[in-house]
């Protein structure tokens, strides 16, 4: 057995190797991703209503795709999403996007790397949010998002107002995460695909930390090797691999998307 002998660094750094020269980006436009994104979060229990919002950069400068407002994450497709500028004008005229997009703004405008936006109210985050207590993560599963996620205690009110941009662009920091107190969760991305993955763990990070939390306290992951398993989960390729996985269940239920 050659790889006997082999360290784990030497390991990872060909499983890495691998999954770049084996397994193919799938052929979707930001456009068709973004929709997929709404679909996939819907399967995945992010749906509240109207709430939330999804957003990409788009080709023009300072403007950005998102769903137009009054259509839920199960009724977006690549065509019916909207362009908005900065200051969430629609190009074409023909709908509005959710004006708690604003913050959505500032957070392009301050953090340049980001390129995608998902903010959601999933029933774990939520309830886990009402307690008033920061996202702990203490899970191999959930480790992508260890040392990577802010916390805003105070609840700033309805979101329309460009004080909450401020606020959460701030709180971002260098984080690519936030779990904000009576409210929900943000992440951000420099793919789709990333933002997509992230949002995915962190309402499963609300639900592990709700369920140990009803049998008793939470242990800290080794910081060390927590690092070690945010950095392996966290590259490009291993996002679009995730994210082609989802892609081809959400497919399934909802062929009309793209």
């Amino acid at each position: 057995m050659k790889t006997a002998t082999k360290s784990k660094q030497d390991l990872m750094h060909g499983a890495e190797s691998d999954m770049q020269k084996l397994i193919e980006d799938i052929g979707l436009s930001e456009r068709e991703k973004l929709a997929l994104t709404c679909r996939i979060l819907f399967d995945k229990g992010h749906d509240s209503g109207l709430a939330g919002q999804i957003t990409s950069r788009a080709e023009q400068p300072n403007t950005f795709l998102t769903q137009r407002f009054g259509l839920g994450f199960d009724e977006i497709s690549a065509t019916n999403l909207i362009t908005v500028d900065q200051d969430l004008n629609s190009l074409d005229g023909t709908a509005m996007p959710n004006p708690a997009n604003r913050f959505h703004t500032w957070i392009y405008k301050e953090h340049p790397e980001v390129n995608c936006i998902i903010h959601t109210h999933p029933t774990y985050v939520a309830a886990l949010s009402m307690v008033g207590t920061p996202l702990i993560i203490s899970h191999m599963d959930t480790s992508g998002l260890y040392n990577d996620c802010s916390f805003i205690a105070e609840w700033p009110g309805v979101p329309v107002g460009n004080e909450e941009g401020k606020l959460i662009s701030k709180a971002l920091g260098n984080n690519r995460a936030i779990f904000m107190a009576h409210h929900g969760q943000l992440v951000t991305g420099r793919t789709i695909e990333e933002a997509c993955n992230l949002a995915i763990l962190i309402e499963r990070a609300a639900k592990l930390q709700l369920l140990a939390m009803s049998v008793g306290d939470i242990k800290p992951l080794p910081p060390e090797l927590a690092k070690e398993a945010h950095d392996w989960t966290s590259t490009d390729k291993r996002n679009k691999v995730n994210f082609a996985y989802y892609a081809r269940q959400a497919l399934k239920n909802h062929p009309d998307c793209i």
